[in-house]
């Protein structure tokens, strides 16, 4: 059976039109003769919404009863055995009512398309999963019902549906989309244009995205290797030199001028040894590029312009940014260079920035570890010199200058081995004083055309001409070999002061470890393995790459750390010369992983600590500050059973009060200790609701004495969205504890006001005041500032409240009062600016 095909239109915001045009198109196909139904369409009252679904045939909807309500879902079965050609199902990223066959929507959905049923349905960009924390930080509104991005991917069609922000927000002023009553709170809130516009903007990018792979994957189907130049892609070749930045920076700066342009910048490492580049370099120009919105690759390739031309081409890049050669102009003779061929080869379909920097002309550096050897293209000029060369010379001398004399000959000679000497080393160099002397021999040495020698003083010159040109040769070829050497060296100091300093800043991420290691060889993954005991099996402690092994025996390369602890490499196999270099590696990866795991114990050890500390304050406060309440009711409960004293009414009144306030303090130390311990162990769990203060704060003070607190409670606040019992509490534990350092008579002020998003709950004391340091410290449990007595409560109100304020979303700082006293600002979200509690939204994000 063939799988059904998807159409999804995807809105930029709610209210754009997405299930007009679902609809639209249903008609459309219902006139041409398709078997097209409604699964599930919601018009949301909208008149013309509702319009469109006349002349279509509806599958009825199935009733699901939840909590006591009935509640309607899409009959997945019903629509199964109707078996239609193409089912119409609205918001696909619903969460359906517990009980229903899948929880979410797009689960439905997938099973109508696995029973080959089209479905043509609907969704907005910010219920894509992989942008929920985008939304909420432009909106303020985290969205409970997400549809998996590969689900939308997946879809066979996807059409964006569209509206500018000015003429979303008229379509609502218009009662288009909301009820008159709503509109008003909608275009304040969620429908600002700034929200409007920053969706649009992820929209059109994630559909972009969604063009580009389509692009990609026929370009791949229909093997199209040239360059389709739909979208600006900039590819900059790194070297690993200072340059680099420069290159990103202009490269960056090109793709602003386009829109959607793209920056990926490429180093090319050889494949074999050491990568040629300071890993340090490398690593500043990565976090260069990333900071400006591109991306970095690591590509392996001997041909360093084809490997670049083929990576360009391979994503579909326009242009490519490259910096001037740094060679000088002699050394041209050995090449036209990495620019240069790429300029040449690009073809016309890549432009090819050529871009100055303060390094171009003065002379190529040497490069770190490979580039000190021969490079091929050298050895074959040098085989190139050493042979043609010669013959060429022969020919010369023999048709043009033949009266030269052998001596002058034999310099001529010299002159190309030492030429096939400097270009290709050893070999090149003893085949052309072999060769040179023969040619010697038979053309230029009497007898002529003879490979024999009659003048014994020209057997002394062509062999003093053999060993000079062997000598040349040999001290050309060591020159390298100690040059390759000094720069291998050079390669494993830079690694190992690079690794040095990693210890001294204590850096402590092994994967950056293990990716600085897989980049530095050129490797394909990289794995730290680790074992409890000789027997026990292989554990992967940290891995980086593409298909990490999970045995040494696995690995193309592995260094053991110790008995039970293994560094393997896939990729290739590593010379012995870079094995040093990889034991120190090794080393510091186990080094790394045992300070993660310090930190970790350590981390653990201060948890444990604080608990100690808390548990031993906490028995001071049950030994202490809990038994002088104690104390007082049961001396208030004696002296009532006592029979030797005859009570007056008033005494006993008197007692009865005494018993009652320490019962009360009792209650409210014991509420205290377990509102702290819910907060250390997290299980306070908020119930958000929008409320108005002026409904809680009068009750939180109802404990309190009616002259002890002045009360400013605007009846124009917003509403703010808390869990109103949590507020209370807060509200209760800091007017309280204004009121216990506030002089007598000196009541404490508590007035609220509005800005912005948020709301501000100030208590102002007359009190003593709390200097600046310690204006954090009393919020800390068991903490009591000044010199409050032992029975003043156990230091735990302001640790509560500041506890419960973070756990509803608000804020709670302290501030001095102009003319002494302390300010308690308490700041609460509106409900414009809070994420909404167990999946409401509000109504301004409602599809």
């Amino acid at each position: 059976m063939r799988r059904g095909k998807l159409r999804i239109y995807l809105g930029s915001a709610p209210g754009v039109g997405k299930t007009y045009a679902m609809l639209s198109e249903a008609h459309r196909r219902t006139e041409r003769g398709t078997d097209c139904v409604v699964g599930f369409v919601e018009h949301h009252h909208r008149p013309r919404t509702e319009v469109m679904l006349h002349g279509l045939e509806m599958i009825p909807r199935r009733g699901v009863e939840y909590r006591d309500t009935v509640f309607t879902e899409m009959d997945v079965d019903a629509v199964l055995a109707r078996r239609p050609a193409v089912v119409l199902v609205d918001e696909l990223a619903h969460t359906n009512v517990p009980g229903s066959r899948n929880t979410k929507r797009w689960q439905d959905v997938e099973e109508l398309l696995q029973a080959g049923i089209d479905v043509v349905t609907t969704v907005n960009i910010q219920h894509l999963e992989s942008l929920g924390d985008v939304v909420e930080t432009i909106t303020g509104v985290r969205q409970r019902e997400t549809v998996p991005d590969e689900v939308v991917r997946r879809a066979d069609q996807i059409e964006l549906v569209d509206m500018s922000p000015q003429a979303l927000r008229r379509r609502m002023a218009h009662g288009n989309i909301y009820k008159p009553d709503k509109v008003d709170a909608a275009l304040s809130n969620y429908f600002r244009p700034g929200n409007l516009t920053a969706l649009r903007e992820l929209a059109l990018l994630w559909v972009a995205d969604r063009v580009d792979e389509y692009l990609q994957e026929y370009r791949g189907e229909h093997g199209i290797r040239s360059t389709w130049q739909a979208r600006e892609r900039i590819v900059v070749g790194l070297t690993g030199g200072p340059e680099g930045r420069t290159l990103i920076r202009r490269a960056a700066r090109l793709a602003e001028k386009g829109a959607g342009g793209e920056v990926l910048a490429v180093y090319i490492a050889r494949s074999d040894g050491l990568s040629s580049a300071s890993p340090k370099e490398l690593a500043v120009q990565r976090t260069l590029v990333e900071d400006l919105g591109g991306t970095f690759h690591h590509v392996i390739g001997d041909d360093v312009p084809h490997a670049l031309l083929e990576f360009a081409r391979g994503v579909n890049a326009t242009q490519i940014v490259l910096g001037v050669s740094r060679r000088k102009p002699w050394q041209y003779v050995f090449g036209r260079g990495v620019s240069a061929t790429v300029a040449v080869e690009s073809g016309p379909d890549i432009d090819v920035h050529m871009v100055t920097h303060d390094a171009a002309a003065k002379g190529r550096r040497l490069p770190l570890a490979r580039g000190a050897r021969l490079g091929r293209s050298r050895i074959i000029w040098g085989w190139a010199t050493g042979v043609a060369g010669p013959a060429l010379l022969t020919l010369l001398l023999s048709q043009v200058l033949p009266e030269l004399g052998l001596a002058n000959d034999m310099l001529l000679f010299l002159t190309f081995t030492v030429a096939a000497a400097l270009l290709g080393g050893l070999l090149p160099a003893l085949a052309s004083a072999a060769f040179g002397s023969l040619l010697l021999n038979y053309f230029f040495t009497p007898p002529l055309y003879k490979l024999t020698i009659s003048d014994p003083r020209n057997i002394v010159a062509i062999s003093i001409f053999v060993g000079v040109a062997v000598s040349v040769a040999s001290v050309v070829d060591l020159a390298a070999r100690r040059t390759h050497q000094a720069a291998r060296l050079r390669a494993e100091s830079e690694i190992l002061s690079f690794l040095a300093g990693s210890v001294l800043r204590g850096e402590n991420s092994l994967d950056a470890l293990l990716e600085r290691l897989r980049e530095t060889f050129t490797m394909r993954s990289v794995a730290l393995l680790e074992r409890a005991g000789e027997v026990e099996p292989w554990t992967t402690a940290a891995a980086v790459g593409a298909h990490p092994v999970t045995r040494p025996e696995e690995a193309d390369v592995d260094m053991p750390i110790g008995e039970n602890m293994a560094l393997a490499l896939s990729g290739r196999v590593l010379p012995a010369e870079d094995r040093r270099v990889l034991g120190a590696f090794a080393a510091q990866a186990a080094v790394v992983l045992d300070r993660q795991r310090l930190v970790d114990e350590a981390g653990r050890a201060r948890e444990l600590a604080e608990g100690n500390r808390i548990r031993t304050a906490l028995l001071a406060a049950v030994s202490h500050d809990l038994r002088t309440p104690l104390a007082g009711i049961k001396a208030s409960v004696t002296s009532l059973r006592s029979d030797d004293v005859d009570w007056s009414e008033e005494d006993r009144a008197g007692l009865l009060e005494g018993i009652e306030e320490g019962a009360d303090r009792l209650a409210a130390l014991i509420g205290n200790l377990l509102d702290m311990s819910r907060l250390n162990t997290g299980s306070v769990v908020p119930l958000i609701r929008e409320t108005d203060l002026d409904e809680i704060v009068p009750v939180a003070l109802g404990g309190l004495p009616d002259d002890s607190v002045e009360l400013d409670i605007p009846e124009t606040l917003p509403m703010v969205a808390v869990d109103r019992g949590l507020l209370e509490r807060v509200v209760a534990n800091i007017v309280e504890n204004a009121v216990k350092y506030s002089p007598h008579g000196r009541p404490v002020h508590v007035c609220a006001s509005s800005l912005l998003d948020r709301v501000e709950l100030r208590v102002v004391d007359r009190g003593p005041g709390v200097p600046d340091e310690a204006k954090e410290r009393i919020f800390e449990p068991f903490q009591r500032h000044g010199d409050a007595p032992r029975g003043a409560g156990v230091g735990l109100g302001l640790a509560v409240a500041r506890g419960f304020t973070e756990a509803i979303g608000g804020t709670l700082t302290a501030e001095d009062t102009p003319g002494g006293g302390l300010t308690m600002v308490l700041t609460l979200r509106t409900p414009a600016g809070t994420p909404p509690a167990n999946g409401e939204l509000p109504p301004s994000a409602v599809t």
